[in-house]
């Protein structure tokens, strides 16, 4: 049985993997298809072999720090949790895709990870410790810091881009900047691999492995599986989140697409190395694009739609969580 669920485990995590990337290519891509800065296909393309290579720096990265925040009980009952983690993260992704509205990944997991171990304590289980540091450290306070630090970052480097461009000719300067998006595409989902691939990886390494206190010798067929899910979700590319960032939710031009990427590149490098923060790159792109795109002299923002983005924003990891829960408890028979 254990060895049914660690399989169990390993297929739900890579198809979270892809959700992953099919729901987050549009952060990176979004923009840069909007303004025909590259084509959807080349755009895509270059997406995924960036996450590709975010997520083997990422195996780097969690060598080098030498922690993850992912943590289950040993044996059986700790593969149930993950299996309810990571099925209930996807579960929420898969609907949110289906609305057309982005989310945090992260936040998903975070919110099953919780709801799934809060199933343990009700079974008669011990609790994990750091579960409310973890929802605090991991989730609240990224997403109360992060989108307002980011629309503040683009709304006032908009201002300070325009006055750069201010003798030169519209077309120019589109031109360049369109040339200065194809490389933010890049960065951007540079940056999603380096902080969502530390996430596949915990998780499977976790599963096969147990609890880890030395990061150091991450087994190759992880970061491989991890890697891989991530390009090919990006490869297979969600359309719907994309329009939603790049049409409905404002207007938007060369100049504050590129913006927005900057603003989010430096965030997502800021987080992953210094901070160590799973800075959710949703979250970032979204409030990066609302600052540069409201520093205009028209309406740009559709206000109502916002709303729902944020509603959303906050109920990820609550929704998240009591999935986790139900599943747990659902599936504990097998960890008997």
């Amino acid at each position: 049985m254990t060895i049914a669920l660690l399989v169990a485990v390993v297929v739900f995590t890579s198809v979270f993997g892809f959700l992953n990337g099919f729901r987050d290519a549009s952060n990176a891509v979004g923009l840069t298809v909007r303004t025909r800065a590259l084509t959807p296909s080349i755009a895509v393309v270059l997406a995924a072999v960036f996450n590709v290579i975010g997520t083997v720096t990422s195996a780097w990265l969690l060598n080098y720090f030498g922690g993850s925040w992912v943590t289950a009980p040993d044996g059986a009952r700790g593969l149930v949790v993950l299996l309810a983690t990571v099925v209930s993260a996807s579960l929420w992704n898969v609907y949110l895709w289906w609305r057309g509205y982005p989310s945090s990944s992260t936040h998903a997991l975070v919110g099953g990870l919780v709801g799934a171990s809060l199933a343990e304590v009700l079974l008669g289980h011990a609790l994990q410790n750091g579960l409310a540091n973890l929802l605090w450290l991991q989730v609240w306070l990224p997403l109360l810091i992060s989108p307002l630090l980011a629309f503040g970052a683009a709304f006032f480097l908009t201002s300070f881009t325009t006055w750069i461009a201010r003798y030169s000719q519209p077309s120019q300067a589109h031109a360049t900047l369109r040339a200065a998006q194809s490389v933010g595409t890049a960065a951007v989902a540079f940056g999603h691999g380096l902080q969502d691939g530390q996430r596949i990886i915990a998780v499977l390494v976790v599963a096969a492995i147990g609890n880890q206190t030395d990061w150091t010798a991450i087994p190759g067929w992880i970061v491989g599986v991890a890697a891989l899910t991530l390009g090919i979700g990006t490869l297979a590319g969600g359309w719907r989140v994309t329009y939603t960032l790049s049409h409905r939710l404002i207007r938007t031009d060369p100049l504050r697409g590129f913006v927005s990427q900057l603003v989010t590149t430096l965030m997502l490098f800021f987080g992953a190395l210094w901070l160590k923060w799973p800075l959710s790159t949703t979250h970032t792109v979204a409030a990066s694009i609302l600052g540069a795109g409201s520093n205009q002299s028209y309406a740009a923002v559709n206000g109502r739609l916002l709303t729902r983005l944020v509603a959303f924003w906050i109920a990820t990891p609550l929704a998240a969580a009591l999935l986790g829960l139900v599943l747990a408890l659902a599936l504990d028979p097998f960890a008997r």
